[in-house]
Order: C-alpha cells, then structure tokens, then sequence
C-alpha cells in the first residue's frame, strides 16, 4: 500500500465538518499510515480530542503553550512540521485559510503550516458565500503560488440550509489524493498510457450480440495504478458491467462497445501515447450482417456469417514509433508459452503478459497468474490478486520499456 508507513500530519481547524474527521483517520490508518492530529481550539468545538487520539493512536496537539499543574513548557511545533511527509488542514475555514495565506500565526495549527517543508493540502469548508468572497478566493490563490495544494471544494448541501460549493472534499477524496501524490513515480512524469481493456460486443441485432466472459477487472487494476504512479491514462474500456470508480482527471475513459470502435479509438490515441497496454478481450469476429431488429426467435437457427475483426495489436505495433513500447496480452489454455511467443513474433510488440486460464485464473476471475513473453526471455508470477498482478505488470513496465 502506498501509504503503508507514510507520516501524516492532519490539522483541523473549526467548521462542521469536522465531524468527518474520524473517518478520514481511520481510512489512513487502515491503509497503514501513520498519523499525528492538531487542532485549533474551536475546532474542539466539533470534534473531540480524544475521538482522534484513540483513532490515530497519538496524543492530539491543541497548544503552543503545554500547562499541567505547576508545569509549563513550549510545544515544539517546528519538530512536530518537519515529522510530517504531507500536512493537511481539513476543515480549512476562511479564518485559517486568510492567516496562512498572509503569514499570521497565532494558534498551533498556523505554525505547524508556517514550519512545514513537506507538501501541505487544503481542503476548504465553508458556507457557499464566504467561499466566493473575493478575499477567501484571493489567499487560495495566494496560497496555490506557494506551492501549496488545493483540493476542490465541491458543491452539496451546507450546513446553513444553502445548496453550493464550499463543502470539504470527502474522506475518500482526500485519501486517494495523498494515495495520487504520494505515490508517483519519475518514470511516469509526462509519460502517458494507452490502454485497452474489458470485452467488446459484436451486434447480432439491435438486442443480442456475441461476447466474452472478459470483466474488464484487470483493465481497472492496470489503471488504477497507472494512475497511482502518476502517469496520465487514455483508456479506452469495452462494456463496464458493474459500478465505475471515481478517476481522477489524470484518467480519461473513452467508452466503446465494439471491436471496430475500439480499433478506431486506439489508433486515434496511439500518437500521444509513450506505452501500450492492451489488455482487452476483444472479439475475433463479428456477424457479417447484423440486422436493425430484433430477429424473431424462429429465425436464430439460420447460419451465421462471421468475418474477421481489425487485430488491434498488430496494427498498434505496425504504427510504433521510435521512443514507444507496446505490450500485449495473450490467454491461453494449453501449450501456453509456446502460443504466446508465437504471438509475439506474428503481432511485433515488445513484450505479452501471458495470462493462464485455469480455475482461479484467467477472464472474470478475482486472481491471475502471469508471466512476462520477451524475446530475450521470460519472468514468471505467482498467483496473486489483479492488483498485485497490475503493479508487477507496471514494475515491468518501468524496468523495460525505459530502455526501449
């Protein structure tokens, strides 16, 4: 996991939405993070600090000036900024917003983002007014020029009654945005990925069609972590046949049902695109004439002509450019290495991901057993989770097609 060991720093300041601050520290913890909290004292107001400190596992920081009993002493802010791998203020109020943005610190909150080196998020909360109010506007931007990050603030249901922009952005927002950052790679700067992936649907007529068992899951996994990594992603996906994910705007889905639309849509991506997945179970071929109604059900028994589809891969790799490096994938039931370095040489890629097809591997299966097909040899996984098996393909990725 991406952030399994990473240290964040979350400051809270005083808005209502404070109350879905437990939640966000739980998702970092549960992916490994570990995490410190300050508050500022009106954020008490909304959350308390005991929720957060058994949540995160760490005393909450609330004061500049520690007093216990006879005791008094300086909280040591500066060490507790420069701890931190990432600092995000979440609820950021127009008050907290305008002393950072202009250098005043007086609470701990302020100094911890006057002290910190590491990258520090915004994530606005506030009513829909005082979001648009020219200043507030004014020291977002002030604060984008520093380098500073600001997450959008989306539009809903506020707490005054109001409907509009100025919420926080959600727990799962902001835990992929860390996941995003924090997990790219120089490999991916200005690179970008074509990928295909899912199955394509042939028309029989306007309500049947001929199909695979492909569920596109692999595909999903690929861009995920593409888009982990940083790269920007031109994915053209055959049919989704469950609920899509949220994609950041690093992830551009281009949504085609058919071989020939998928062919069309890859050629028209393949300029702009540094590697090549194609990842796709895309039909070999398709009814010769597919009728434009439904065919009454006496009549299916009629022979059916099929004619070839585009073979997508090699027309993929017969356009390559200097600088590009493309990888296919190859399923197969029996004599699996063999079929799959013959593929190789007939389609010319730079490499096959050679997927097994057997009980718990291969189309519409949770796991996959995958081996890399190149000319100078081939590298075997275990069984292992789409996921996994999506990072071991992108590792690959990074360790070949950087000396294509």
């Amino acid at each position: 996991m991406v952030l399994q060991g990473r240290r964040i720093l979350l400051a809270v300041s005083g808005g209502i939405a404070a109350y879905k601050i437990p939640y966000f520290v739980r998702l970092l913890r549960q992916s490994g993070a570990e995490v410190r909290v300050a508050m500022t004292p009106a954020a008490e107001e909304f959350v308390t600090p005991l929720t957060l400190a058994a949540l995160s596992g760490h005393p909450v920081e609330q004061h500049l000036v520690l007093r216990g009993g006879a005791r008094t002493s300086w909280n040591n802010h500066v060490h507790l900024a420069e701890w931190a791998e990432a600092l995000v203020v979440a609820p950021a109020t127009s008050n907290t917003l305008a002393k950072a943005a202009h250098g005043l610190c007086d609470n701990l909150l302020t100094s911890l983002v006057l002290s910190a080196k590491c990258p520090v998020f915004w994530a606005p909360a506030m009513d829909l007014d005082m979001f648009a109010y020219p200043a507030t506007q004014q020291n977002l931007d002030r604060l984008r020029t520093m380098g500073h990050h600001v997450w959008p603030s989306p539009e809903g249901e506020l707490a005054s009654g109001l409907t509009g922009a100025g919420r926080m952005a959600e727990p799962e927002f902001m835990h992929r945005a860390l996941e995003l950052h924090l997990g790219a790679r120089p490999f991916w700067t200005d690179r970008t990925l074509l990928l295909t992936s899912g199955p394509t649907e042939e028309a029989l007529d306007p309500v049947r069609f001929l199909t695979n068992g492909s569920s596109g899951q692999m595909g999903e996994a690929l861009a995920a972590e593409a888009e982990l990594r940083g790269a920007t992603v031109h994915w053209v996906r055959g049919p989704l046949r469950r609920a899509d994910r949220a994609w950041s705007p690093k992830v551009r889905v281009v949504s085609v049902r058919s071989a020939a639309e998928m062919h069309a849509a890859a050629l028209q991506a393949l300029p702009e695109a540094s590697v090549v997945i194609t990842a796709a179970a895309v039909a070999d071929v398709r009814p010769s004439a597919p009728q434009d109604r439904k065919t009454p059900k006496e009549h299916l028994n009629r022979p059916l002509e099929l004619v070839p589809n585009a073979d997508i891969l090699a027309d993929l790799a017969a356009r390559k450019v200097s600088g590009q490096w493309i990888l296919g994938f190859a399923l197969e039931t029996h004599d699996a290495v063999e079929s799959a370095q013959a593929k190789l040489r007939r389609k010319g890629a730079d490499a096959l991901i050679l997927n097994l097809d057997g009980p718990e591997t291969g189309m519409n299966s949770a796991t996959n057993q995958i081996s890399l097909i190149r000319a100078e040899g081939i590298e075997e996984g275990p069984l292992e989770t789409k996921e996994q098996a999506a990072r071991r393909i992108l590792d690959w990725v990074e360790r070949y097609a950087g000396i294509a």
